[in-house]
């Protein structure tokens, strides 16, 4: 069966690779000149298996505000809000408020996030992938002592699903992160010993290569301009060269990865995914002094802020903005990250002489992504993993190619279903 998948992030990568083990004939389609050039570029590095969780909470809710207000507050929207960022935060309230469903929620990206943690360490065993990777765990440090209360409650829950993970006490966090030297506040951390780190981009350029070795098609600098579909199922695609040059091209399936361009990408046909781009920053900087620096990722809840061991430099991210897609990257952000890290590692890297980014993270109203079968038979989507693309990705994958072969998934997709907006 030729498949086409729109979309060459590591979502659409991992998608690829997932099919062409299946024998599935694999074109991809992506309009930038490589894969993994816009979310997927500069991420906090994390493959965070244990703290996934949904972006709708009535408990974030009452937390909103003081982080808008708070100049390094971890919230920001732009001013005026736009149309479509009050219509995300409206939904967003919607879900939240809606009982039970945080909860169940949870649960299913939680499942979800050890499926992937299996199907990724599959890959990673099959395959000799360069991107910095390791598996050295995380630290959600407490700056507080509600702080430290509240992973209690979320070690409980944790234990319930079989997530492996510890409480730390604050001499524990300094054992297990000798490079820690700096005067942030901190109460003890919870510790996921179990989640990976890396560069997203590397794995996912790395892994484009070896699906191209195995056969699938890329067709870069190539533009999606619609879906040629009738009422029942989709025919081709229409794309543009980066010459500009239209061409068609027609398949059996079609996979949407396509991340915050999805909504555009699918309309006309019917169904309306509320994909909003929340905006993240990040720093990669060079390390100067190894033994000062992480030895894995350390998530600073004083600033929100996560800093990640990448090799021989430190990548930290933080952030998130409604501004829609706006691409400036304010000096105050930067700073703000800059603060986070001297907070908790001085002199661990050269910030001076970081790299900035900025990227849209591809985020639904209530926080699960969106896994299942589209609004035609033979169209399918695997789009909106919000903060989680890349802890997400290659469960994702396995789970939509399951679909798509007519298979009973590994999962229960409830909570991931496209429709669901539309009840």
């Amino acid at each position: 069966m030729h498949t086409v998948v729109i979309g060459a992030g590591v979502v659409g990568v991992t998608t690829a690779w997932a099919l062409q083990k299946r024998g599935h004939q694999v074109t991809v389609v992506e309009r930038l000149p490589d894969a993994a050039l816009e979310t997927s570029r500069g991420n906090a590095g994390q493959r965070s298996y244990g703290v996934v969780y949904p972006w709708a909470s009535a408990a974030m809710v009452g937390k909103a505000l003081p982080m808008l207000i708070k100049p390094d507050g971890a919230l920001k929207m732009g001013m005026p809000p736009s149309f479509s960022a009050l219509r995300f935060m409206f939904e967003t309230l919607r879900f939240a408020y809606a009982p039970g469903l945080y909860g169940l929620n949870r649960r299913a990206m939680l499942r979800l996030a050890m499926h992937s943690r299996e199907t990724f360490l599959a890959l990673e065993n099959e395959l000799s992938l360069a991107f910095d990777g390791e598996h050295d765990g995380l630290l959600q440090l407490a700056s507080t002592a509600q702080a430290m209360a509240d992973y209690r409650a979320t070690y409980d829950l944790l234990q319930e699903m079989g997530v492996p993970c510890r409480l730390l006490s604050v001499d524990q966090v300094r054992e297990a992160e000798p490079g820690m030297t700096g005067a942030g506040p901190l109460h003890g951390a919870i510790s996921y010993d179990t989640d990976g780190t890396g560069d997203c981009q590397l794995f996912t350029q790395a892994l484009a290569r070896a699906c191209e070795a195995r056969g699938v098609a890329f067709r870069f600098d190539t533009e999606l301009v619609r879906f040629l579909a009738d009422g029942h199922q989709v025919q081709g695609v229409e794309l543009r060269s980066g010459q500009g040059d239209n061409a068609q091209l027609s398949a059996d399936a079609f996979v949407l990865c396509g991340g915050c361009a999805s909504p555009a990408l699918l309309s006309g046909l019917g169904l309306r995914l509320p994909i909003y781009p929340v905006k993240g920053y990040s720093l990669t900087a060079p390390l100067l002094d190894p033994q000062l620096a992480p030895v894995s990722t350390v998530h600073d809840d004083n600033f929100k802020v996560v800093a990640t061991r990448l090799g021989n430099r430190l990548r930290a991210t933080g952030f998130v903005e409604l501004d829609d897609f706006n691409r400036d990257i304010p000096e105050r952000r930067l700073e703000t990250i800059r603060k986070s890290v001297a907070s908790r590692f001085p002199g661990a890297a050269d910030l001076s002489n970081a790299t900035s980014w900025t990227g849209f993270r591809p985020m639904t109203p209530d926080g699960p992504p969106i896994i299942g079968r589209g609004p035609r038979q033979n169209l399918y989507l695997n789009t909106g993993h919000g903060t989680f693309g890349w802890t997400l990705s290659t469960g994702s994958a396995r789970l939509i190619a399951q679909v798509m072969d007519g298979e009973v998934p590994a999962m229960n997709l409830d909570a991931f279903r496209p429709g669901r907006y539309a009840e």
